[in-house]
This record gives structure tokens, sequence and C-alpha cells, in this order.
């Protein structure tokens, strides 16, 4: 078989999808509208069912929703059948998806979904089936023609479910009113969550960590918190302990191109005044911003009487994962 070929068959699988996918957009009504309404006004947690396929399908679905704000797990059919069906409460919701609609592992739970009076929602490709006609709502996400050129593997039919389950979610997002820092709570772990979460105060320098020198000291003391602090800069304060200014690599640079002495020489007299400050409760994200912005690599961080108690350092932010 030649490569064109190969890619034949890969751009004819996408495109029969697509042209399937594209004709749910006809079916986004009052139903769907109905399901929704029932998902968000669930007192409990969203349970989503499938067999095969249709099972991997839901546990996406069930990821996705308890991701972006509706609680939900995947509980298995099979299982549900032998003690898992204790899961299910009365203010729960139940999606169940079946191709077909007549999966005899899920139509074996009607009866005790019906007594427990939960909702019961269906993801069916065929609308005549036993399990559409037992659901509260059916959502038609039926498919003329499977992507698989022999008909069989589910394809279009798995892709169209899994669409029908982001329309859900991304409804309920909205409806929800849910925002980047709740995706954020749901994701402490990802880049996005420390981007929205981590604040200064968790990963600055503190205490003895902070190099500190008076702005009557010599260059030389200088040098010496800086070579011992390892930050590539010394804060510089006056007689009360409050911040008046700042000393970096650079302003060594510049310091002995001026072939200053550093014995006689006072911090005042080199350091560079009105240093880029932020404080303690700002995410570290805004942190990266001022320093981006200023072309900086170091920021102090000060208390309300401006004394400094902390020194966050790009490579800080960097090591935390925020970009």
């Amino acid at each position: 078989m030649d490569i064109e070929k190969i890619c034949e068959f890969g751009r004819a699988t996408i495109e029969i999808e697509a042209a399937m996918i594209s004709r749910l957009t006809h079916r986004i009504d009052q139903k769907f509208a109905k399901a929704c309404q029932y998902l968000h006004d669930c007192r409990g947690r969203i349970i989503v069912m499938g067999i095969g396929k249709s099972g991997h399908i839901g546990k996406k679905i069930a990821a996705t929703l308890a991701s972006t704000g509706s609680p939900a797990f995947f509980v298995h059919p099979s299982e549900a059948k032998h003690g898992d069906i204790g899961m299910i409460t009365g203010v729960d919701v139940v999606v169940a998806l079946s191709n077909s609609g007549e999966s005899e592992e899920i139509l074996s739970l009607l009866p005790a979904i019906k007594r427990l009076q939960a909702p019961l929602i269906s993801l069916t490709g065929r609308s005549h089936s036993t399990l559409a006609k037992a659901a509260t709502v059916n959502l038609d996400t039926s498919v003329e023609k499977e992507a698989c050129p022999l008909g069989l593997a589910p394809t279009s039919s798995t892709t169209a479910a899994l669409v029908m389950g982001d329309a859900l979610a991304m409804a309920l997002l909205s409806m929800r009113d849910f925002n980047e820092e709740d995706f954020a709570r749901s994701h402490p772990g990802g880049s996005l969550g420390r981007r929205l979460l981590l604040k200064v105060d968790e990963i600055m320098h503190r205490d003895a960590d902070i190099p500190i020198v008076m702005h009557s000291e010599p260059l030389k003391n200088a040098l010496y918190e800086m070579s011992l602090k390892k930050l590539g800069m010394t804060t510089v304060v006056n007689d009360q302990g409050q911040l008046i200014g700042i000393f970096t690599d650079g302003d060594i640079r510049r310091t002995l191109d001026n072939h200053l002495d550093i014995q006689t020489t006072c911090m005042h007299q080199v350091m560079s005044t009105h240093p880029k400050t932020i404080s303690k409760e700002l995410l570290a994200a805004d942190a990266l911003n001022l320093m981006e912005q200023h072309k900086i690599t170091s920021l102090v961080i000060t208390n309300t009487e401006n004394h400094p108690i902390g020194i966050i350092h790009i490579h800080d932010i960097l090591r935390a994962g925020v970009v």
C-alpha cells in the first residue's frame, strides 16, 4: 500500500466523522436544554455509565464534567450489578451511554435507577430503543455512517457521543459561571493551576535568606552579602530597616567601570533607588509579569512599614513551573 493511499484513508476518516459531528448542531434543542437543567440542579453527583467503547467515552465525559465544575464519576454497569449500584442515590443524576440503546448491562439497572427516582439522561444512537424510552431525557447521538470502512468498529458514533458530552459540560460550565480560577482549583498540579493559584508568599526567600545591607555600609559588605545569599542582588535599608534601594550584579559592573573603592564607597552612593516591590499576597504570575515589564530578575517583597520581608527571583518562578 503506498503512502498516498494510506493518507486517503486517514483523510476520509476525519471527513466522515466531521460530517457526522456537524449534524449534531441541529439536535441542540429543548431536550438538550432540559438535560442541562437536570444536571445543573443535581444536588448529588452525576453518575456516568457505559459499556465497551461507550464506557471509555463515558469515562472521558465524567472527567470533563468533574474538571469543569460539575461533580461526576464513572460507574461500570457490570460492577453496578454487583454492588456498586449503592454509589447512586436519589439526589444524583445518571447519564447512560449506549449507541444501540439495548446494552443488557445498562438495561438491567433501569429498575434500580427508577426505584431511586434519579433522573436518567441517555445518549443513544436509536431514539426508539429501550434505554431511550426509559430515559427522563434522551439525546440523539445517531450517525448515518461509521468511519470504519467495514461499518463495524465504533468510530463516528463514539465521537458523536463524546462531542455531545462535551457540549453538556460546556453548557453547564457557562450556567455555573465557571471561570479560570475555578478550573485551576480542579487542576492544582497543572501549569494553569500554578499560574492562577501560586502566590509570592509560597516561594519567596525570607528571614535569614534575605540579603540586606545598611545604606551606610561599605560596598565590600554588599559584595559579601550577595555572595553569601546567592541571589544576584541585595536590598539596602535605612537606620529604621526600611527599604531605600537595591544593588544588583549589574550595579557591580557599573561600579567597577567607575573605578570606585569597595572599601570606602558607601552603599547609598551606588545603590539603585526606587526598587520594584510586590506584595506577598499577589500571584507568582504577577511577579513574573512585573519582572518582564521592567526587564529585571528579582523583586523585593515589603510589608506595610516598607521593611523587606522577602525576595523572589525569576528562577524561583521557573522552578515552580508557573511558565
